[in-house]
């Protein structure tokens, strides 16, 4: 993929510079630092990272249904445009457009905000016969408006990587909402979500197993981040990263626990941002699911279940809607 490949959704990256919604996030009673900051080109390294650590499980459970199930799934999307929410490098969203190109000329159409990624995944694709690349660089929601002002053939809206869980409630439902207003009769919503296991198997996941750091650096690259952005210093070394399963919000919750009183100067957003010893900021949710729970709560949008694909041991599900 090319430069002229990738189409500039919010002007300049604007997502980074939305200081109105920073500044809610991190005045909340927890202060939360709004996902899309971990997807710098570093925090997308990182990422990956994670995704390769011997306890992550979702990688390697999602990889190992669309192997199996790749060509079924192609099948019954019947959609020659296909896009993707939260792309990343795409790496196992290959196995399914390959058996979707094989059906047909196909359009994929990831959606980012890392532009490094939607460029660098393109090696991933350039042999794959009968598939066009056009990166969306932006938030979910302007790739969403993009895909519903643009019209054109039959699409599949994916979302992968679980990453609808990465929401509070009310994102959550927003955000289904939207994609549900996107899709037009006849259009294809597959999602996959992580499903409600035994507390000690998400922090065994969401933490780094010994010898390790991606999850660590991961998290407090959201503060640098900020920090770096909006010309504030923070000692990152103040900050303890851990993440915990509540069983009751059936969430997996990340924070940056602060070793210290802390206090971070953000003068670019004319914030102050202070954390009190023992407290933390929030850097990630991860929801959990019941399958029927999730099904009937897409389906309030008006997107229909139509199949669905579950490992053998009831972790994970990859599920297909129509519109």
């Amino acid at each position: 993929m090319t430069a002229a490949d990738v189409v500039e959704l919010e002007s300049g990256a604007a997502f980074f510079d939305d200081a109105d919604g920073l500044r809610a996030c991190l005045t909340e009673p927890v202060p939360r630092i709004p996902p899309w900051f971990g997807y710098d080109a570093r925090g997308s390294e990182l990422f990956e990272q994670i995704t390769e650590l011997p306890t992550y499980y979702l990688t390697r459970v999602e990889w190992e249904l669309l192997r199996r199930h790749g060509d079924d799934i192609a099948g019954q999307l019947g959609c020659s445009r296909v896009a993707e929410l939260g792309s990343g490098s795409a790496k196992k969203t290959r196995l399914l457009l390959e058996a979707c190109a094989r059906r047909r000329r196909t359009t994929y159409l990831p959606v980012d905000v890392s532009r490094e990624m939607l460029e660098h995944s393109a090696d991933r694709f350039d042999t794959i016969p009968g598939l066009t690349v056009t990166g969306l660089w932006g938030r979910y929601e302007a790739g969403l408006d993009r895909l519903r002002d643009d019209g054109g053939p039959p699409l599949a809206v994916l979302f992968l990587g679980a990453n609808i869980g990465n929401t509070t409630a009310a994102e959550r439902e927003a955000l289904l909402a939207r994609i549900a207003a996107t899709l037009r009769p006849g259009d294809a919503f597959l999602v996959s979500a992580d499903l409600i296991k035994p507390a000690p198997v998400f922090e065994t996941c969401y933490n780094d197993p010994p010898g390790h750091t991606a999850f660590a650096d991961f998290r407090l690259n959201h503060l640098g981040h900020l920090a770096r952005r909006f010309g504030g210093q923070v000692d990152l070394a103040d900050f303890m990263p851990v993440a915990h399963y509540d069983t009751r919000a059936e969430v997996v919750e990340g924070r940056l626990w602060a070793r210290s009183d802390q206090r971070v100067a953000l003068p670019g957003l004319d914030l102050d941002l202070e954390v009190p010893r023992g407290d933390g900021i929030n850097v990630g949710f991860s929801a959990k699911f019941d399958p029927d729970r999730f099904c009937a709560d897409v389906a309030v949008h008006g997107p229909r279940l139509q199949a669905q694909w579950v490992d053998p041991e009831h972790r994970y599900g990859i599920f297909l809607f129509r519109r």
